[in-house]
């Protein structure tokens, strides 16, 4: 079980701020968890529409999309930050 933590318009379009879920064996990357989870709903599809702009954090550690999810416990999905 993993906490997936929304932040911004992701938790908009999602409709939510936070769950846990049971990833499948099959999600190993950061990639393959936006794949999984684009085929949750409607919002989720809309919210990781262009999944190359979504920034993520595991444990509160920002990594790539091509890193290995391994035994997070906390996954963090946030668009683009500005400064000013």
């Amino acid at each position: 079980m993993v906490k997936l933590v929304y932040f911004a318009w992701v938790r908009e379009r999602i409709g939510k701020s936070d769950e846990e879920i049971n990833l499948p064996d099959s999600v190993r990357t950061i990639a393959d968890l936006l794949d999984h989870l684009k085929q949750r709903g409607e919002g989720y599809a809309v919210a990781l529409e262009v999944p190359e702009v979504i920034h993520v954090a595991i444990n509160q550690e920002h990594c790539q999309h091509s890193d290995l999810i391994g035994d997070a416990r906390e996954i963090a999905l946030f668009p683009p930050m500005t400064g000013g």
